[in-house]
């Protein structure tokens, strides 16, 4: 009698694929299983007129999937890292972490122009504080678009002639098969990635042994390496939607290197720096470079800004 397991994902189109390449690689593996994949619909799926940051930010995408998993409704839970908020419910671990697709943002513009070449006063859609920040630090002439909705979504509001470009994730672009419309892969640079982006989570129960070897074989070390660096990065500086902080590591020859930067939305302000140590330390080095970007002034920008959200939701309420 075949194994029955479930997989819980979102419902886009993006999510999908994700579910469906983690299926092929479990029936791979292991011929006599039987995996279903069941959606379930989030509160980040629910509320898209309203930009990320404004109704919880990281956490909107995940948290109906844990839940499920939790009561048992679901044995693995598929979503992008990205959206992982640092603190993982008791009850639950990252199971595995699949190798790395490509990390950087690329830009997809109406006639084909480079980012430099888009004209002044360009409208670029992205409800990303995190992109936005970056790209008026860049620059400051463009105008920011809010963007929300899935890939497929997004791409339409461009094609309607609402706006001169879009941000995107490279990885998601790539395995939807829409590489042939991206018009620049943007240089970190300008534009460095989120924690965790281009990887997926496989999310199971803590103690639920069986489920961990059946996705033991979806692990690849370095990336759940790399990852966790990130992830104590932005864990240190208690990031979220709320606040434009980004963070890309990488390991070369046995070195774990981690750049981060922490800016204020208006672009104006941007504190970077690097960080290198061996790579079984990446959790270390990205707390290294956390308190690093604190020391540079990171603490005052984090503070300011969790302030004006706090007095932006109090007066939304009243």
């Amino acid at each position: 009698m075949k194994r029955k397991i479930k997989i819980g994902t979102r419902g886009s189109r993006l999510a999908l694929w994700q579910a469906g390449w983690v299926q092929e690689a479990l029936y791979k593996k292991d011929p006599l299983l039987s995996v279903e994949i069941e959606i379930i619909k989030t509160k980040g799926d629910k509320i898209l007129d309203v930009p990320l940051a404004m109704v919880g930010g990281k956490g909107l995408f995940v948290k109906e999937i844990e839940e499920a998993l939790l009561d048992g409704r679901i044995d693995i839970a598929v979503h992008s890292m990205k959206d992982m908020p640092a603190e993982i419910p008791d009850r639950l671990c990252i199971g595995a972490i699949p190798q790395r697709e490509i990390s950087q943002d690329v830009l997809i513009s109406q006639n084909g122009l480079s980012f430099s070449e888009l004209a002044k006063g360009a409208g670029i859609g992205t409800s990303s504080l995190r992109r936005s920040a970056q790209l008026l630090h860049a620059r400051p002439d463009i105008k920011i678009l809010p963007l929300r909705g899935n890939l497929d979504t997004r791409l339409k509001k461009l094609e309607s002639g609402d706006m001169d470009a879009i941000i995107l994730a490279a990885a998601g672009v790539k395995r939807l098969g829409f590489e042939h419309k991206i018009t620049e892969h943007l240089d970190e640079n300008i534009m460095l990635s989120a924690v965790g982006q281009g990887a997926l989570c496989i999310e199971t129960r803590e103690k639920d042994t069986d489920i961990a070897r059946v996705v033991a074989c979806l692990e690849h070390y370095q990336t759940r390496r790399i990852v966790s660096g990130e992830r104590a990065f932005l864990n240190y500086l208690e990031g979220g939607c709320q606040i434009p902080i980004a963070g890309h590591g990488k390991i070369e020859n046995n070195i774990f290197t981690i750049t981060g930067l922490v800016a204020t939305v208006d672009g104006v302000t941007v504190i970077r720096n690097t960080m290198s140590g061996p790579e079984e330390d990446s959790e270390k080095v990205g707390i290294k470079l956390a308190e690093t970007l604190l020391s540079m002034g990171a603490g005052k920008i984090l503070e300011d800004l969790k302030n004006n959200f706090n007095n932006s939701a109090t007066d939304t309420h009243r």
